[in-house]
């Protein structure tokens, strides 16, 4: 039998610190894996693109996970799919989870942890794009370190409204006046198209870009990658999308203590993540045995 997991069962399994010790001890240890987690994408001849992510791998845990996701821009939610739990025994599909929900959380936490790791002492924070992501990096960053104030922009001027509302803070008009009053800026957008140029930042300021995980996506602008420590998750898969020149460290060395990360109050630091299978193995495991100490979600036979 397979455990299915919804949208509603994993919000009721999920919670930010939790997820975030998962996603710190898979930064320490995921690279001891002997086998890469690989990232396929392919365009579609309709107006989206197709993505899987295999396999999902941590040591110590005796499963893994294979992510199959449909990407429209357009669409609400613009990300749908499934993740497949799989036993490392035997091949059983222990559970089916909703995709968009174990994405938006592992991306949107794992951002916030690597903010966390690079960032300075400034307590702004800003938010570019009042999306699904930009809440799960704002709710796992406020686990992590106390903010005094948010400013908000999004291309909508209602959902950045509802997004200030929500966390306390006041919408501006530009991405550049994001970067202009916060310490911290966090971005997750479809743009295409720079939003943030040098001249728009200030030194000492970080800036997470969950905009690199597609070829063609660009939030920030190669000379703000120049100046700045640009740190990925993964070197070899954001070589391959949004990223335009080769990363200074991975978060992984950072959180192991091989890369200093920022060494200074004036160091401007990138952290720009395409997206690791490992970490959809973090959240999905930590689910599944949530789920199965307090009986949520429902037993499916697939071969019924």
């Amino acid at each position: 039998m397979t455990l299915l997991l919804t949208r509603g069962d994993l919000e009721a399994v999920l919670e930010p610190e939790a997820c975030i010790d998962a996603l710190r001890e898979g930064f320490r240890h995921a690279e001891a894996v002997p086998i890469a987690g690989q990232r396929v994408r392919t365009d579609l001849p309709f107006p989206g693109t197709a993505t899987a992510l295999i396999p999902g791998l941590l040591p110590g845990i005796p499963a893994y996970t294979v992510k199959v996701n449909a990407k429209f821009p357009a669409a609400r939610p613009a990300l749908r799919g499934v993740i497949c739990l799989h036993s490392g025994a035997d091949g059983e599909l222990l559970a089916l989870l909703d995709s968009a929900t174990v994405t938006v959380w592992r991306t949107g936490l794992a951002a916030a942890l690597g903010t966390h790791l690079l960032a300075g002492r400034g307590d702004v924070v800003g938010v570019i794009g009042a999306g699904a992501q930009a809440e799960l990096m704002v709710r796992g960053l406020a686990a992590l370190r106390p903010r005094s104030a948010l400013v908000v922009q999004d291309t909508s001027a209602d959902r950045a409204a509802e997004f200030a509302a929500r966390h306390g803070g006041r919408v501006v008009p530009s991405a550049a006046e994001v970067a202009a009053a916060a310490d911290i800026v966090l971005s997750a957008t479809w743009s295409r198209e720079p939003l943030l140029h040098l001249r728009d930042t200030r030194p000492g300021r970080h800036f997470t870009s969950l905009g690199a995980d597609e070829p063609g996506k660009a939030e920030l602008a190669a000379d703000l990658l120049d100046a700045a420590l640009l740190v990925v998750d993964d070197r070899e898969l954001a070589a391959g999308v949004g990223v335009l020149r080769p990363a200074d460290a991975t978060l992984g060395e950072v959180a192991r203590s091989e890369h200093p990360g920022r060494t200074t109050d004036t160091d401007r630091t990138v952290y720009a993540p395409v997206g690791m299978p490992w970490q959809d193995l973090a959240l999905a495991w930590t689910a599944y045995g949530r789920a199965e100490r307090e009986g949520i979600g429902r037993r499916v036979d697939l071969l019924a």
